[in-house]
């Protein structure tokens, strides 16, 4: 939803509880950025091109094709590769009219020029007042343009297997300090059993557990970018899961969404789960024998703070090169703000909607079968009304994952710490920002 995490049933980086509070990255417009494009509908019947890692989400462009003959949509599913198979296809000027982007990926892909500004549709800045502020924020870039309509978001939350807890008189922790003596606990009860597991190669998800704990990655004032990924707060997350790690109560040789991850799961080896709301749908479908035996607690906390953290999130953006703009942003606002597309969407991709209305859907109301009839959304709303707003994302965001995965499976690896992994994405972050000729400086 990651936007690169790797799934097998999920899709996005999806899903999330949508309180108006997670702050956008209103980054500066690139120099150059030409004015909105002109928006005409078309004189006969159209197709557009939807690029998305939805599950299910054929079955919802089924449903507007159904409805509209005229415009329309042919979906195609990138989870294998979103962001290299959007980068070759813009270089290639063959995007499609809209694609699913993250929003920790949108400034980055803006200074490519990968956006068209959809404002000269009356019907685009006319949507902001449907979704939840803070996610419109982070598509507009400080109100310059209208580039994408939010989709989801991924407030944190804690997935614990609750019979292993009971079997084994673990209380399910409330805090950081908590959660590493319940793993203590629970590895000695059972030498085969770990907490969690930690990916080294997921960058997103480290990065929500940065968002919790304060530790903003980046800030713009005086007309530059202050990188600040190595920041004491940083530090404190780094430290802590290098010792869970060091101590072997958590798994670092299972990638997320993985076949072998589900096999630990299932042969219950793994007892908690540290994921976002979108994730619901992962155990709910790929562990079906396991209903009742899980539930969805807050995110713990460090000490007496209540943040939460964000994982994922996506947008739909309107492509470069587009030549049916209208017909975009009349099916884009459909996608992303009708009651039954948002339903179905929920249903089939575990999304949780970025838009007002599409959190008063009745299936967000009730509670969910699997996790014991709990009404789970109900922690991803009060995780999401938690999550720091001043966060931002930096304009080449996706190097400075890829430095920090590459430095976290070093350290994973014996070689390093985390901490040292997170000195190496600052140092790329730098870096790729000079070559870019982006004006940067180290903060504290």
């Amino acid at each position: 939803m990651s936007n690169t995490v790797t799934r097998v049933r999920l899709a996005v980086v999806a899903a999330a509880a949508g309180i108006a509070v997670l702050a956008g990255c209103s980054s500066p417009a690139p120099s150059g950025d030409a004015s909105a494009a002109p928006c005409e509908p078309a004189k006969g019947k159209v197709t557009l091109q939807y690029w998305n890692t939805v599950p299910g989400m054929e079955q919802v462009v089924a449903l507007w094709n159904k409805k509209n003959p005229d415009i329309q949509v042919q979906t195609k599913n990138i989870s294998n590769d979103q962001y290299g198979t959007l980068g070759n296809a813009l270089k290639a000027g063959k995007a499609p009219d809209l694609a699913q982007v993250g929003y920790d990926q949108l400034p980055s892909l803006r200074t490519q020029d990968a956006f068209v500004d959809a404002s000269a549709c009356s019907a685009a800045p006319a949507a902001k007042s449907k979704f939840e502020p803070w996610t419109w924020s982070q598509t507009s870039f400080g109100d310059t343009g209208v580039f994408a309509f939010p989709q989801d978001t991924g407030p944190m939350a804690l997935y614990v297997r609750s019979d292993i807890f009971k079997r084994y008189g673990v209380e399910i922790p409330k805090t950081w300090d908590e959660y590493a003596a319940a793993s203590e606990k629970l590895h000695k009860a059972d030498p085969g059993l770990s907490m969690t597991f930690f990916d080294p190669k997921n960058a997103e998800w480290f990065n929500g557990l940065l968002w919790q704990n304060n530790a903003n990655m980046y800030t713009y004032s005086g007309d530059k970018w202050h990188v600040t990924v190595a920041s004491d707060q940083s530090k404190q997350v780094a430290e802590y899961w290098q010792k869970l790690i060091a101590d072997k109560l958590v798994r670092t040789d299972l990638a997320h969404g993985s076949t072998q991850m589900y096999a630990a799961y299932q042969q219950n080896q793994i007892a908690s789960y540290v994921g976002a709301s979108w994730g619901y749908s992962m155990f709910r479908d790929n562990l079906p024998d396991q209903a009742g035996k899980w539930s969805i607690v807050p995110l713990p906390t460090w000490g007496s703070s209540d943040a939460s953290g964000n994982w994922g999130g996506s947008t739909v953006a309107f492509m470069k090169g587009s030549e049916h703009l209208y017909e975009s942003v009349k099916f884009n606002s459909w996608l992303n703000t009708d009651p039954e597309a948002l339903a179905l969407e929920n249903k089939l991709g575990g999304l949780y909607p970025a838009a007002s209305d599409g959190l008063k859907l009745p299936a967000l109301a009730q509670g969910v079968p699997y996790y014991n009839n709990e009404k789970i959304f109900d922690v991803f709303a009060d995780s999401s009304r938690n999550i720091d707003t001043s966060f931002s994302w930096g304009p080449t965001q996706k190097t400075v994952n890829l430095a920090l995965q590459d430095a976290m499976a070093k350290a994973t690896a014996g070689s390093g710490t985390l901490t040292d992994a997170l000195s190496a994405a600052q140092a790329a972050a730098l870096k790729s920002m000079k070559d870019q000729a982006i004006p940067a400086t180290a903060g504290k």
